[in-house]
């Protein structure tokens, strides 16, 4: 029986780790092949993100200029509007009705009529929430019935509060009262009679 010779036992030895090694080799890069797409995977949805996150960005950017210069055209007509209206007021010689300028006691003239003008019970909403001051002077402008009408759509401590202050304001203004002379009664006459017979 022939023995394998040194040489041929090398070979196959060698040619086994050729084949391990290659083995080896080729399992991580499959595994790196593998990683690779998921790699690229995962790249893909970030750059996707950023780019949609850019748009919506420059979409806002885009948004933010316009609403400047919306606001800095208003602006621009605002001021105009205050200039016309300065040179043509001199001019006009007369105040309108919807003038910020008017006297006091024309506005609130302007607001009783608006508050007339008004359903009582959202007159009363807003009537509310003036100032004291401002919702007596109003109200001494308005007529009763309107006036009766918003007090009862009020709520009951902004009607007493109005209703204590127009009373204070009235009799802060005693009305002159002509004096006459009471005419005498029986009983008053009749009183000092029965006091005498005492």
């Amino acid at each position: 029986m022939a023995r394998p010779s040194l040489l041929l036992l090398t070979a196959a030895a060698s040619a086994l780790a050729v084949v391990a090694n290659a083995a080896t080799l080729a399992v991580p890069d499959q595994d790196s092949a593998a990683k690779t797409r998921l790699g690229n995977s995962i790249e893909q949805d970030i750059n996707a993100r950023d780019s949609a996150a850019a748009k919506r960005k420059r979409g806002l950017d885009l948004r933010e200029q316009a609403a400047k210069a919306a606001e800095a055209r208003l602006q621009a007509d605002l001021e105009a509007r205050q200039k016309q209206a300065a040179a043509t007021a001199p001019a006009g010689g007369g105040m309108s009705g919807n003038d910020p300028m008017l006297p006091a006691e024309a506005q609130y003239d302007e607001l009783a009529r608006i508050y007339q003008a008004m359903k009582p019970a959202k007159a009363a909403l807003v009537f509310e929430q003036l100032d004291m001051e401002v919702q007596m002077k109003v109200a001494q402008r308005m007529r009763a019935n309107s006036t009766a009408s918003i007090l009862a759509s009020m709520t009951p401590r902004g009607a007493a509060a109005l209703s204590m202050a127009l009373a204070r304001k009235s009799a802060a203004r005693p009305r002159p009262v002509a004096v006459a002379p009471a005419p005498a009664t029986p009983a008053a006459v009749a009183k000092p009679a029965t006091m005498a017979r005492r």
